[in-house]
């Protein structure tokens, strides 16, 4: 247990595995209440929490690589392979078109996660260099993990309205709207499902949740206030770039929709 004495002289308190073997303790909970309840992520859990250590323990490796090794190329190559397993894993699940998503979604995270990334480098921390790993890496894995998750909420939604709504969509055509017109609503009700967790985490960030950032910066010895204004910049980026990259992946989704003569495409089985 530390002293005083040590705490001030070094406040980042050092863990050793065996904490992580006690801590790995929690998962054991999760994995007896999905046996006794019978629900079958048992097994998840397990695989789970063994990808993750391994997963984390790999990326500290190459962080340190990375950190040591202050390269350009290495960096664009790291936020590289970082989109396109979020790409991927955006993708996965969807029910339609996943080689025409993941185009889609690659090009809108791209687009969405890359704009906020270069901004918040260039005119808000100003960094130097500009391919700083320290800063580049941890903030586009913020943004890109984000933006993954309103690609998918996007496109999986947008879709699920184009099917519900069929009959209105094919009046709307049958009447001479356009197919942007006649898929609107639908193309509404996918943005605020794509975007309204990020609505969510601004409303309670710092009253009910303590961010993953701020909260590591804290343990770090980091001033509280710095922390916080670290966060407010976090938080505005995650929300520049879950919206761009929802409008986009929205709209262009919507054209996989409908021919070429703006007609809707038939229903086809899955």
């Amino acid at each position: 247990m530390l002293t005083q004495s040590q705490a001030i002289a070094d406040p980042v308190m050092s863990l050793a595995w065996s904490h992580l073997a006690l801590a790995s303790a929690l998962v054991l909970v999760a994995v007896a209440i999905s046996a006794w309840q019978r629900l079958g992520l048992a097994r998840g859990f397990v695989i789970g929490g063994m990808r993750a250590v391994v997963q984390l323990v790999a990326v500290g490796y190459v962080l340190a690589f990375l950190f040591a090794n202050r390269r350009w190329y290495l960096v664009l190559l790291a936020l590289l392979v970082m989109l396109i397993a979020a790409t991927q894993t955006a993708t996965d699940r969807q029910k339609r078109g996943r080689a025409e998503l993941f185009v889609i979604s690659g090009t809108a995270m791209l687009i969405g996660a890359g704009i906020t990334l270069a901004y918040v480098d260039a005119i808000v921390l100003r960094l130097h260099p500009w391919y700083d790993p320290q800063y580049v890496i941890p903030l586009f894995g913020m943004i890109i993990g984000n933006s993954m998750n309103a690609a998918a909420l996007a496109a999986e939604r947008l879709n699920s309205e184009m099917e519900l709504r069929r009959a209105e969509v094919e009046a709307y055509l049958a009447l001479g709207a356009a197919p942007a017109i006649a898929s609107a609503e639908a193309i509404r009700r996918a943005l605020v499902a794509a975007m309204m967790p990020t609505v969510n985490m601004l409303m309670i960030v710092g009253f009910v949740s303590l961010p993953g950032m701020m909260t590591g910066q804290i343990i770090a010895g980091t001033s509280a206030m710095t922390a916080v204004r670290y966060q407010i910049i976090v938080v505005f980026m995650l929300a520049g770039a879950v919206a761009m990259t929802s409008v986009v992946v929205a709209l262009w989704y919507r054209r996989t929709f409908f021919t070429m003569a703006e007609q809707l495409i038939p229903r086809v089985s899955v």
